[in-house]
């Protein structure tokens, strides 16, 4: 019995540890996106932090809810579907961010209230045909594969325009914005020029009349670029809950 209770009281302590770490975490990305708004003139509150919690504990997930963390992002569908399970939270805004398979849509579609990583025609319909009727319309972002890199997933900025029209005739999806994973930089002045790009392309958008509002760009090591140029949208992981397991 002893034994039981010194376990228990351990594992009380070190959920305790794990909760301050990912509070102070967040607190500490929450102050650096407001001064980086400040600094590059952008309006207070103009980005949104999506938590990446992809390969994360839901011990890691729950800390960061606890600390008012709302918006996640998931790669991994079964992961991610057992993480909503568990959690069970109505509250919980889930984001897909990962690339996205033929027979994995109805679940996203069924279970996710943003995808921002929509690059297909095809993926773009049956996300719309299984996405529940008594669920608001779904969210999505275009995946711009703005670095233009072979390996990547993502539409090409020429071939952007006629999967925005198609998207825009379908009923059950809401088009949101754009996204994007640049060719990984150190520089600063390198990190800026794709986010240049996309941002370019937004406002082009725009002026053609498209309804857009988000730019999803950022993550750990470069989402101060993002935002100098524009994003709405950060993703951060690492910098929250540690490194993945």
């Amino acid at each position: 019995m002893a034994c039981t209770c010194i376990i228990l009281i351990l594992s009380i302590i070190n959920l305790l540890k794990l909760m301050n770490v990912i509070e102070n975490n967040l607190i500490a990305i929450k102050q650096s996106i407001e001064l980086l708004e400040q600094r590059y003139g952008r309006p207070s509150g103009s980005v949104r932090l999506l938590a990446v919690s992809k390969k994360q504990s839901v011990e890691k997930i729950l800390a960061a809810i606890t600390a008012g963390q709302r918006a996640f992002g998931e790669s991994y569908l079964q992961e991610a579907l057992t993480k909503i399970s568990i959690i069970n939270d109505p509250g919980i805004e889930w984001h897909f961010i990962g690339s996205i398979q033929s027979n994995k849509t109805k679940k996203i579609a069924e279970n996710f209230s943003w995808v921002q990583s929509v690059a297909d025609k095809k993926i773009a319909q049956r996300l719309n045909d299984q996405r529940p009727e008594h669920l608001p319309p779904l969210n999505i972002c275009i995946e711009v594969n703005i670095s233009q890199e072979h390996a990547k997933s993502g539409v090409m900025s020429d071939e952007l325009l006629w999967l925005l029209d198609f998207c825009a005739t379908l009923p059950r999806i809401k088009l949101r914005g754009l996204m994007a994973i640049p060719a990984i930089e150190s520089d600063f002045a390198a990190q800026r020029k794709p986010f240049q790009k996309l941002l370019s392309l937004l406002h082009s958008l725009r002026e053609q009349g498209y309804n857009l509002d988000t730019l999803s760009m950022g993550m750990s090591d470069d989402y101060e670029a993002a935002i100098a140029e524009g994003s709405t949208m950060v993703r951060i992981g690492t910098a929250i809950f540690g490194v993945r397991t």
